[in-house]
Protein backbone atom coordinates (compact mmCIF):
# COMPACT_ATOMS: atom_id res chain seq x y z
CA UNK A 1 0.00 0.00 0.00
CA UNK A 2 1.25 3.62 -0.59
CA UNK A 3 0.25 6.34 1.50
CA UNK A 4 -1.98 8.95 -0.65
CA UNK A 5 -0.97 11.93 1.47
CA UNK A 6 1.03 13.86 -1.16
CA UNK A 7 -1.60 13.65 -3.37
CA UNK A 8 -3.71 16.08 -0.46
CA UNK A 9 -3.14 19.68 -2.04
CA UNK A 10 -3.06 22.58 0.65
CA UNK A 11 -4.77 25.33 -1.59
CA UNK A 12 -4.52 27.68 1.31
CA UNK A 13 -0.93 27.82 1.06
CA UNK A 14 -0.15 27.81 -2.79
CA UNK A 15 0.94 31.59 -4.08
CA UNK A 16 -0.65 33.78 -6.23
CA UNK A 17 -0.45 31.82 -9.99
CA UNK A 18 0.61 28.77 -11.27
CA UNK A 19 2.15 25.83 -9.10
CA UNK A 20 3.27 22.80 -10.81
CA UNK A 21 3.13 19.13 -9.29
CA UNK A 22 3.92 15.51 -10.67
CA UNK A 23 2.87 12.55 -9.69
CA UNK A 24 3.83 9.05 -10.67
CA UNK A 25 1.57 6.54 -10.11
CA UNK A 26 1.97 2.39 -10.38
CA UNK A 27 0.43 -0.72 -9.33
CA UNK A 28 0.53 0.16 -5.54
CA UNK A 29 -1.45 3.61 -6.28
CA UNK A 30 -4.15 1.38 -7.75
CA UNK A 31 -4.03 -0.91 -4.92
CA UNK A 32 -4.11 1.41 -2.10
CA UNK A 33 -7.32 2.78 -3.51
CA UNK A 34 -9.15 -0.63 -3.54
CA UNK A 35 -11.30 -0.12 -7.17
CA UNK A 36 -12.81 -3.22 -9.05
CA UNK A 37 -11.76 -1.61 -12.66
CA UNK A 38 -8.30 -0.95 -12.99
CA UNK A 39 -5.86 -2.71 -10.15
CA UNK A 40 -2.66 -1.99 -11.79
CA UNK A 41 -1.02 0.49 -14.22
CA UNK A 42 2.08 3.20 -14.60
CA UNK A 43 0.82 6.67 -15.12
CA UNK A 44 2.69 9.75 -15.07
CA UNK A 45 0.54 13.08 -13.82
CA UNK A 46 1.72 16.93 -14.57
CA UNK A 47 -1.13 18.76 -12.88
CA UNK A 48 -0.85 22.75 -12.75
CA UNK A 49 -3.17 24.49 -10.13
CA UNK A 50 -3.23 28.14 -11.26
CA UNK A 51 -4.82 30.17 -8.04
CA UNK A 52 -6.49 33.42 -8.66
CA UNK A 53 -7.25 35.06 -5.00
CA UNK A 54 -9.70 32.18 -3.97
CA UNK A 55 -10.52 30.63 -6.87
CA UNK A 56 -8.44 27.61 -8.28
CA UNK A 57 -7.90 26.14 -11.51
CA UNK A 58 -6.52 22.52 -11.95
CA UNK A 59 -5.19 21.12 -14.96
CA UNK A 60 -4.67 17.18 -14.88
CA UNK A 61 -2.31 15.76 -18.03
CA UNK A 62 -2.20 11.84 -17.50
CA UNK A 63 -0.16 9.31 -19.93
CA UNK A 64 0.97 5.80 -19.58
CA UNK A 65 -1.02 2.87 -19.94
CA UNK A 66 -2.90 0.62 -16.92
CA UNK A 67 -4.11 -3.09 -17.36
CA UNK A 68 -7.89 -3.62 -17.98
CA UNK A 69 -9.01 -7.37 -18.39
CA UNK A 70 -9.96 -8.16 -21.77
CA UNK A 71 -13.86 -8.70 -22.64
CA UNK A 72 -13.16 -11.63 -24.75
CA UNK A 73 -10.21 -13.69 -23.56
CA UNK A 74 -10.49 -12.30 -20.24
CA UNK A 75 -7.11 -12.07 -20.06
CA UNK A 76 -4.80 -8.90 -18.72
CA UNK A 77 -4.37 -6.10 -21.15
CA UNK A 78 -2.52 -3.05 -21.58
CA UNK A 79 -4.53 0.06 -22.18
CA UNK A 80 -2.83 3.30 -23.18
CA UNK A 81 -3.91 6.30 -21.66
CA UNK A 82 -3.32 10.22 -22.80
CA UNK A 83 -6.12 12.92 -21.32
CA UNK A 84 -6.16 15.80 -20.14
CA UNK A 85 -8.86 17.06 -17.59
CA UNK A 86 -9.95 20.46 -15.89
CA UNK A 87 -11.38 20.98 -12.63
CA UNK A 88 -11.83 24.22 -10.72
CA UNK A 89 -12.15 24.78 -6.93
CA UNK A 90 -13.10 27.19 -4.66
CA UNK A 91 -13.43 27.97 -0.43
CA UNK A 92 -17.08 27.40 1.44
CA UNK A 93 -19.20 25.99 4.40
CA UNK A 94 -19.11 22.36 3.25
CA UNK A 95 -17.65 20.19 0.63
CA UNK A 96 -19.01 19.33 -2.42
CA UNK A 97 -18.73 18.29 -6.03
CA UNK A 98 -20.63 19.95 -8.97
CA UNK A 99 -19.90 18.92 -12.41
CA UNK A 100 -16.13 20.71 -12.81
CA UNK A 101 -16.25 22.70 -9.62
CA UNK A 102 -15.50 21.49 -6.31
CA UNK A 103 -16.06 23.37 -3.20
CA UNK A 104 -13.66 22.37 -0.37
CA UNK A 105 -14.17 23.70 3.28
CA UNK A 106 -12.16 26.97 4.25
CA UNK A 107 -11.37 26.03 7.29
CA UNK A 108 -8.74 22.68 6.14
CA UNK A 109 -8.48 24.24 2.39
CA UNK A 110 -7.16 20.49 1.69
CA UNK A 111 -7.82 19.17 -1.82
CA UNK A 112 -6.81 15.30 -2.34
CA UNK A 113 -6.76 14.98 -5.95
CA UNK A 114 -6.10 11.05 -6.18
CA UNK A 115 -9.65 10.03 -6.61
CA UNK A 116 -9.98 12.63 -9.32
CA UNK A 117 -6.67 11.36 -11.11
CA UNK A 118 -8.06 7.67 -11.23
CA UNK A 119 -11.84 8.75 -12.02
CA UNK A 120 -10.06 10.86 -15.13
CA UNK A 121 -8.37 7.59 -15.88
CA UNK A 122 -11.00 5.41 -15.50
CA UNK A 123 -13.16 7.40 -17.83
CA UNK A 124 -10.75 7.52 -20.50
CA UNK A 125 -10.73 3.49 -20.40
CA UNK A 126 -13.09 2.86 -23.78
CA UNK A 127 -16.23 0.63 -22.87
CA UNK A 128 -15.19 -2.46 -25.04
CA UNK A 129 -11.82 -3.17 -24.29
CA UNK A 130 -10.48 -6.14 -26.62
CA UNK A 131 -6.71 -7.20 -27.65
CA UNK A 132 -5.91 -6.35 -30.97
CA UNK A 133 -6.54 -9.46 -33.78
CA UNK A 134 -4.55 -12.70 -32.98
CA UNK A 135 -3.27 -11.27 -29.66
CA UNK A 136 -6.37 -12.90 -27.51
CA UNK A 137 -5.59 -16.09 -25.45
CA UNK A 138 -6.16 -18.79 -27.91
CA UNK A 139 -7.28 -21.89 -26.05
CA UNK A 140 -10.32 -19.23 -24.17
CA UNK A 141 -11.31 -18.12 -28.07
CA UNK A 142 -11.92 -21.79 -28.50
CA UNK A 143 -13.73 -22.58 -26.07
CA UNK A 144 -15.75 -19.64 -26.78
CA UNK A 145 -16.07 -20.56 -29.94
CA UNK A 146 -17.79 -24.16 -28.98
CA UNK A 147 -19.88 -22.23 -26.56
CA UNK A 148 -21.25 -20.05 -29.32
CA UNK A 149 -21.34 -22.80 -31.82
CA UNK A 150 -23.41 -24.98 -29.47
CA UNK A 151 -26.02 -22.54 -28.42
CA UNK A 152 -26.27 -21.35 -32.00
CA UNK A 153 -26.96 -25.34 -33.31
CA UNK A 154 -29.13 -26.08 -30.47
CA UNK A 155 -31.84 -23.61 -31.37
CA UNK A 156 -34.65 -24.05 -34.10
CA UNK A 157 -34.60 -21.18 -36.51
CA UNK A 158 -38.07 -20.42 -37.47
CA UNK A 159 -38.87 -19.74 -40.99
CA UNK A 160 -42.99 -20.48 -40.62
CA UNK A 161 -44.87 -16.68 -40.82
CA UNK A 162 -47.35 -17.17 -37.66
CA UNK A 163 -50.92 -17.87 -39.35
CA UNK A 164 -51.91 -14.78 -37.47
CA UNK A 165 -49.92 -12.24 -39.16
CA UNK A 166 -49.97 -14.40 -42.46
CA UNK A 167 -53.72 -12.90 -43.45
CA UNK A 168 -51.80 -9.72 -43.05
CA UNK A 169 -49.63 -10.55 -46.21
CA UNK A 170 -53.03 -10.73 -48.45
CA UNK A 171 -54.05 -7.31 -47.63
CA UNK A 172 -53.48 -4.92 -50.69
CA UNK A 173 -53.69 -0.75 -49.62
CA UNK A 174 -54.41 0.65 -53.25
CA UNK A 175 -52.72 4.48 -53.13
Amino acid sequence: MVSLESFKIDLKSLEQGATPFEFELDDAFFESLETAEVQRGNLHVSLLVNRTNDYYDLNFHIEGSVMVPCDLCLDDMEQKINTDNRLAAKFGENYSEDDDLVTVIEDEGILDVAWFIYEFTELNIPIKHVHAPGKCNPAMIKKLEEHSATRSSGEKIETDVDPRWAALSNLKIED
